[in-house]
């Protein structure tokens, strides 16, 4: 698994559909600003806002996993290899980021919990990731 980059594009504010339907004094996003870039893999990076990774996980997690050796949906969408342009999902101002497959590799910065008397998930079967039946 490779590390997947995440650079904010662009933060969007809808002035009309706020005025409509947002809280009094709402504005951009305050959490991300254009510019920032965040290194991912299998867990939202420090920094990104929650819902931002919501709505990009599966495209970083495809990326991280390889694919970005073609271009996503066929081709009618984006027409770099390893390359996303998603947005979050807040309606009102959105935030728009590019996510790019990197070469660098993708490391467990974690122990993971074993229960007692486990073997690995290769002996009961009752492990995320097992292949016992």
């Amino acid at each position: 698994m490779k590390k997947v980059r995440i650079t904010v594009l662009k933060t969007t504010f809808d002035a009309e559909l706020a005025r409509e339907y947002g809280a009094p004094g709402l504005g951009p996003c305050p959490m991300m600003r254009e510019g920032d870039v965040f290194l991912a893999d299998y867990a939202k990076p420090a920094g990104l806002c929650d819902e931002a990774w919501k709505a990009v996980y599966q495209y970083v997690f495809a990326l991280a996993h390889g694919a970005g050796e073609g271009l996503f949906y066929y081709g009618d969408w984006i027409r770099r290899p390893g390359v996303a342009v998603v947005s979050c999902n807040d309606g009102l101002r959105p935030v728009i980021m590019k996510l790019e497959a990197t070469d660098e590799p993708s490391t467990i910065d974690y122990t993971p919990v074993k229960r007692e008397g486990c073997g690995g998930c290769q002996s009961c079967g009752s492990c995320a990731g097992s292949s016992a039946d």
